[in-house]
């Protein structure tokens, strides 16, 4: 049981088949760096309350150091696994000992591991909304970058609601549409990650602080926490922050998947608007003509499993009492599950859709399908003082004799857009400035970043 951080008022070892069940070291190996943070951190509480002295502080900072390296290096996960701990957490405190005798055993001195993962959740939640931050904020720029070219070329397509010729727009508006959700999510992350750096939970020890005078200040400060935790019963308990986060990757997912929606159908010779790469398409082991949008349908997929995901995680608290209680094992679990895997999602839906190419002739060849200039040919008889619902059965009456005749309405697709007037509409001139005015905001994002930090 030496591996282990309890044990002396037990007679004998646990149930080994108990303890597998229990153990989450597996799921929490992807959070070995940031404990030996943590670790870092109790070690200046330690020596900022006078309950270790230098010599054994640099001692304990040199071990906690040399496994983060193995911890960089790859070494540290076979060790883990078959190190007999619970949790990645008693893993580098194991370690810790072995690799530093004298002075190893002091380190958890003041320390719970409820603390412990409280922080280390939340130091690992803050990296990866800060990451995600930056994803949304290279998958807007793409998307406006693309916009731009898209603007300069004139290119047009029909747009749709409920998947029925509505109005033709500009590929460009369609482009800034993309973005806009991504750079709202850019702003979601920061806000997680700025919550997450808002309390230090460590310190607060099991639930009801420490007798040892630790230096808590010197705790947050390490770790770039605003402040210490108010309430150590509180801070042990809840998984906001994680939950913050986790929800910002649900929404990223969303996003990302109503685009992949369009592009995958866009994708088919139906449409035919864009062209998948091969380096993101796969084929059929049967059907030798197949180019499959998988990396786009994969995203749609992860979006519905991550609603679940964190729908699960959520519930796990609910009937919770307040301090810690086992089942935040479970919400750990679904939450780092659940980022993980949408963080990989975001990063091939970014890669996929940098391999996409729009096919310009064919979005202008059905700009004006299914009558779709109809509504500017309405807003025309308003505009020389038609009534609304007179105007609507005129043009309605119009389209139905084309139709039978199957004959085109007299407008281009290409007046259409440019006949708009209205601030953030598909016309142009509205386009150039959606997209400048989106750069503004996400350069003045990046500026204020880095003023933070």
């Amino acid at each position: 049981m030496t591996s282990l951080q309890w044990g002396g008022r037990f007679t004998s070892a646990p149930d080994a088949s108990l303890l597998a069940f229990g153990s989450s070291l597996v799921d929490d190996l992807v959070l070995a760096a940031f404990d030996v943070l943590t670790s870092h951190a109790h070690v200046d509480a330690l020596a900022g309350g006078g309950i270790i002295d230098t010599t054994r502080a640099a001692a304990l900072h040199a071990a906690i150091a040399r496994v983060g390296q193995e911890i960089e290096n790859g070494q540290f996960a076979a060790y883990a696994q078959s190190s007999g701990a619970e949790d990645v957490h008693g893993a580098i405190d194991a370690r810790v000992r072995e690799l530093e005798p004298e002075h190893g055993a002091f380190l958890h001195a003041g320390r719970s591991r409820n603390d412990q993962v409280a922080t280390t959740l939340a130091l690992y939640a803050r990296a990866r909304a800060e990451d995600a931050a930056a994803r949304c904020r290279s998958i807007a720029r793409s998307l406006l970058e693309r916009a731009s070219n898209e603007l300069e070329a004139g290119t047009r397509l029909c747009a749709t609601t409920h998947w029925q010729p509505a109005q033709p727009v500009l590929l460009a508006f369609w482009l800034v549409a993309a973005a806009e959700p991504f750079a709202r999510g850019a702003k979601r992350f920061s806000a997680a990650a700025e919550s997450a750096s808002e309390c230090c939970p460590l310190g607060s020890s099991a639930l009801a602080g420490s007798s040892l005078p630790l230096d808590r200040q010197a705790a947050a400060t390490r770790l770039e926490f605003a402040r210490p935790s108010r309430n150590a019963m509180d801070a042990v308990g809840t998984r906001d922050a994680a939950l913050d986060v986790a929800h910002a990757y649900v929404r990223a997912c969303v996003d990302a998947s109503r685009i992949a929606e369009e592009l995958v159908i866009w994708a088919t010779p139906a449409f035919g608007y864009v062209k998948l790469g091969d380096a993101s398409s796969t084929g059929s082991s049967l059907m030798p003509q197949k180019r499959n949008p998988d990396i786009f349908e994969l995203t749609r997929g992860v979006a519905s499993a991550q609603i679940g995901t964190y729908a699960g995680a959520l519930s796990s608290l609910t009937g919770m009492a307040l301090s810690y209680h086992r089942d935040l094992q479970e919400t750990k679990r679904q939450i780092v599950d659940g980022i993980e895997r949408a963080a990989r999602a975001l990063a091939a839906f970014e890669r996929a859709l940098a391999d996409t190419t729009f096919v310009r002739d064919a979005c202008n060849a059905h700009a004006a399908d299914g009558y779709a200039v109809a509504t500017d040919m309405a807003d025309a008889l308003i505009a020389q003082g038609t009534s609304a619902r007179d105007a609507h059965a005129q043009i309605g009456a119009l389209v139905r004799r084309a139709e039978e005749a199957g004959e085109p309405l007299d407008l281009s697709a290409r007046a259409s857009v440019e006949g708009k007037v209205t601030y953030g509409s598909t016309s142009p001139a509205a386009v150039r400035a959606a997209i400048a005015s989106l750069v503004d905001e996400l350069e003045s994002f990046d500026k204020l970043r880095m003023t933070r930090s």
